[in-house]
């Protein structure tokens, strides 16, 4: 009675689903999100094989192994035959720019200040995550850049792409005087990124029909009947905890609310949390389970496999 109490407390009175019987490839029990995979070995084959054997059905990656070192079509072969309907997705940032990644160029600037060589569709960095910076992401120049990386990652046999930044459209949103309705484009920045996000999941299924979109976060959009057709799930932060603390019980349950029209479209949902109490562990995982979530418990570097749970 008192899971029950915690969960209404939280979530009001949002149906929940089961996982018994879900396949793999439709709806993923488990799941790990490494995103510097040189935190689980220090060679590529040594990561490979770690992430082979970890039992998860899907798996989020970088594009990259570490320093500039490609997964390749073999290395996914390995991961992706070592259990039966594993998916490998391919992280893209669609939101911001990194200067870490192949694109970008040094004289756009250096050390978080950006040079009048800069183009017009790169802002500023991002006061969080050093080295990345917020983009105009409606622009083409901008979108001409990502799209290669997607035909990238589906060259060397990704299953799919998971997008990171598609809440960039807050971005806008929230600053001062900012508004709803981008003056550019003469429509809301909101429907700025599903049209951006449509155009990615048009450019990945070119060369491969079932290709997965997954974007994180952004659960505003799913309001939207064509962003919720043409994703395949989507990935969602600090629903639950931020960090060991537990989050607002409006914030929770205003994601949440989205999130039942994923479960009305039978699409899964991948809960990443970031706690280390382990018995802010427990409930998430619990939480996540009443709930039809994939659930993963990791660090905020995305260097560990995390926990699923049920391990």
């Amino acid at each position: 009675m008192m899971k029950f109490l915690v969960s209404a407390l939280w979530f009001g009175t949002l149906g929940a689903i089961g996982v018994a019987g879900a396949t793999t490839t439709e709806r993923p029990a488990t799941f790990a999100y490494v995103l510097q995979a040189e935190g689980l070995a220090a060679t590529k084959a040594g990561a490979v094989a770690q992430l082979a054997a970890s039992g998860r059905d899907w798996l989020v990656l970088d594009a990259m192994f570490g320093d500039g070192v490609p997964w390749e079509r073999g290395d996914l072969d390995a991961m992706r035959s070592a259990r039966e309907g594993r998916k490998i997705v391919a992280y893209v940032s669609i939101g911001e720019a990194e200067d870490y990644r192949p694109y970008w160029r040094k004289e756009w600037g250096t050390g978080g200040h950006l040079t009048g060589a800069a183009p017009e569709w790169l802002e500023g960095e991002n006061p969080e995550w050093k080295g990345n910076y917020r983009v105009k992401y409606w622009r083409a120049d901008w979108q001409r850049l990502v799209l290669a990386v997607i035909d990238d990652v589906m060259a060397r046999g990704f299953d799919g792409v998971y997008l990171d930044i598609v809440d960039g459209f807050e971005t806008f949103e929230e600053r001062p005087g900012g508004q709803l309705m981008n003056p550019e484009t003469k429509q809301s920045y909101r429907r700025d990124m599903v049209e951006w996000v449509k155009v990615i999941a048009a450019r990945a299924r070119t060369s491969r029909p079932e290709a997965l979109v997954i974007p994180q976060n952004g659960s505003q959009l799913v309001a939207q009947p064509d962003f919720l057709a043409v994703i395949s799930g989507i990935g969602i932060e600090d629903l639950l905890t931020d960090g060991d603390k537990l989050q607002t019980k409006a914030h929770t349950r205003e994601v949440a609310g989205h999130l039942e029209k994923m479960r009305a479209a039978g699409k899964p949902v991948l809960l990443v949390e970031y706690p280390r109490r382990a018995d802010r562990r427990a409930w998430v995982w619990q939480q996540g389970r009443e709930h039809g979530w994939a659930v993963l418990v990791t660090d905020r570097e995305l260097r560990t496999l995390g926990w699923a749970g049920n391990e």
